[in-house]
């Protein structure tokens, strides 16, 4: 499994980053772009968590690929 980081590059653009990792898996132009890539990394090592930064550095969002998700979200609305 495989954990992957997406954050902002200060060359610009968007850094797909496998924890613990020297260098970017992926780089894109948009933050959307450069989730796709470790979405489909993580689901093809058995799953792991995808976090995606804000431009100031901080988790904006999380998201478990492959696996059960150990916080599901509870909003039950349908």
């Amino acid at each position: 499994m495989a954990d992957y980081d997406v954050t902002k590059n200060l060359s610009g653009g968007w850094d797909a980053k496998r924890e613990g990792g020297e260098r970017a898996s992926a780089h894109r132009d948009r933050q959307g772009e450069a989730y796709d890539a470790p979405r489909d990394l993580a689901r093809n090592s058995g799953g792991g968590e995808v976090r995606i930064h804000g431009t100031d550095g901080k988790i904006r969002n999380s998201n478990t690929i492959g696996k059960p998700d150990p916080n599901p979200p509870r909003d039950t609305k349908h």
